[in-house]
């Protein structure tokens, strides 16, 4: 450092190396020896070069890192001018659940072909059907509930790549316990579509939710409906392993698709969640949320009777009068194409106009007429399975997509507990009617379980117009009166800023209390 006496400097050697000490004194010595007027003396002072700190280099985890947390520009946040849910991402939701669905379903038509690659019998082959499910009810508890947690984009991402690295497994190994292990496993990480339809409620439009919503659950039956009827045909032609290789490729391109395009939004609750006390909560929402409850009530007994006729279908359909084939049976389930194209445009006709309640309404009344009209020619006539099966795909998802778009309106900084507690409901209504459905089928037939089913519908009905729900502090039978069109439905100015809210749970804790189911 110079003093401040002109011609005279010091120099600190303190922070010099060894190496560095010889130069810099030859350097000190001639400073001392210049006059503070001899500028061209000072002007040939060699440079000594200042030591630069070595970068540090990053190994591939770094990178890996960086790569993880970065994010495209069409999917960036920005609280000023978050993005917009549009119609491409809304199919690109529908894509997105399409293909990961479909991991469930897919091994439903290859159970004869794997008993045979792995020399067991066709009963220990079909847990592997079990255990996928059983798996995905697993994480339909445990792991969807923490997209109130975690951001969703890199949650979802992550979800989605996990299962893509594990379905590797399923391609290639030759051990039946590794290939039903790595199953549960895949079917606890392929909920991403219970992860999607939450997301939907965030980010579409009030005026629109139903409509949206109706596109990804059509995307879901998509992949149903593929899954079993694409599954059936590449095992009837080739190695039923080529089903699980499609399944891979498929979903390498939506981790793709998802990773460029997903937006990319904050955690919904940032200060945290104590995961014990989360996963309680969602048990409390059902007895704390009047509307909840009534919706958890109307999925239970919409599933019972989903699973009570499709399940004892088939036991119809293959014995007299009928003896179809089990090649003419699969194709009853080519009326789900009905439910596809008829969805979006009746949420975006009825349900996004009018309250949930008189669109569920409709919906049951559509179920029961077709239950009852199957049930009483159904065992002679086969037009009775046909009707009842087109009235009960379409009056179970219009009702289904009715109640989901109520649900979202309450706890929006809980969307996910609440999607979770909906999906529980479901999940015990369709093991319900399996069990029940066969155990009437085999004690009285066709009738007996119709019979059920249609209990089962009136009882929907039963919940949906005199289950009572609390408005303020009272409990009502029927929230705000009996009225068929909406009027809670925003002015298109506060569209966008009311979902970017309620997608980043700035008004979290907030109870909407215009939604009925």
């Amino acid at each position: 450092m110079a003093s401040g006496i002109p011609g005279k400097m010091e120099v600190d050697k303190g922070s010099a190396s060894p190496q560095e000490e010889k130069p810099n004194a030859a350097v000190a010595n001639k400073l001392l020896s210049v006059s503070p007027t001899d500028t061209g003396s000072i002007l040939s002072l060699p440079v000594v070069p200042i030591s630069q700190p070595v970068p540090e280099t990053k190994g591939w985890k770094d990178h890996v890192r960086q790569l993880w947390r970065w994010t495209p520009p069409p999917a960036r946040y920005d609280p000023d001018n978050p993005p917009k849910f549009t119609v491409w991402i809304n199919l690109l939701f529908a894509f997105a659940g399409c293909f990961t669905v479909s991991n469930l379903y897919y091994n439903q038509a290859v159970l004869n072909k794997i008993a045979e690659t792995f020399d067991v019998s066709f009963e220990k082959a079909s847990s592997v059907a079990t255990l996928m499910q059983a798996g995905y009810a697993s994480g339909l508890l445990f792991i969807c509930p923490l997209g109130d947690l975690f951001p969703r984009r890199p949650f979802i991402i992550g979800l989605v790549f996990l299962t893509t690295a594990l379905w590797i497994i399923l391609c290639l190994t030759t051990s039946f316990p590794l290939f039903a292990t790595i199953s549960f496993l895949c079917g606890l990480t392929t909920v991403t579509p219970q992860l999607l339809l939450p997301l939907v409620g965030d980010l579409a439009p009030p005026q629109r939710r139903a409509s949206s919503l109706a596109i990804v659950v059509s995307g879901l039956s998509l992949g149903v409906l593929v899954a079993r009827i694409l599954a059936g045909a590449l095992a009837s032609t080739s190695s039923w392993r080529n089903i699980y290789w499609f399944g891979l490729g498929a979903q390498s391109l939506v981790v793709l698709s998802l990773y460029i395009y997903l937006p990319a939004y904050p955690s919904k609750n940032p200060d945290g969640l104590h995961y014990p006390r989360m996963l309680a909560t969602v048990f409390h929402l059902l007895v704390s949320e009047p509307l909840l409850a009534q919706a958890a009530l109307i999925a239970f007994c919409l599933s019972a009777t989903f699973t009570s006729f499709w399940t004892t279908l088939s036991f119809l359909l293959a014995s007299p009068p009928y003896s179809y084939s089990s090649v003419l049976i699969g194709l009853f389930g080519l009326i789900g194409v009905v439910v596809i194209l008829l969805a979006p445009v009746y949420s975006r006709l009825v349900i996004d106009r009018f309250v949930p309640l008189f669109s569920a309404i409709l919906g049951l009344g559509f179920e029961l007429c077709g239950l009852v009209v199957g049930t009483a020619i159904g065992s002679w006539c086969v037009a009775g399975p046909i009707v009842q099966a087109l009235t009960i795909d379409v009056g179970a998802q219009f009702t289904q997509i009715a109640t989901r778009a109520a649900v979202y309106a309450i706890r929006p900084e809980a969307r996910n507990r609440v999607n979770t507690a909906y999906m529980v409901a479901s999940f015990s209504g369709q093991l319900t009617g399996t069990a029940v459905g066969n155990r009437l089928y085999a004690q009285g037939g066709w009738v007996y379980s119709g019979s059920a089913s249609s209990d089962w519908a009136c009882g929907v009905c039963a919940g949906g117009v005199f289950c009572p729900r609390a408005e303020g502090d009272e409990v009502v039978w029927v929230e705000g009166g009996w009225a068929i069109r909406r009027d809670d439905l925003p002015g298109e100015e506060t569209v966008t800023e009311k979902s970017a809210e309620e997608a980043t749970g700035e008004k979290g804790g907030k109870k909407g209390t215009s939604a009925t189911a």
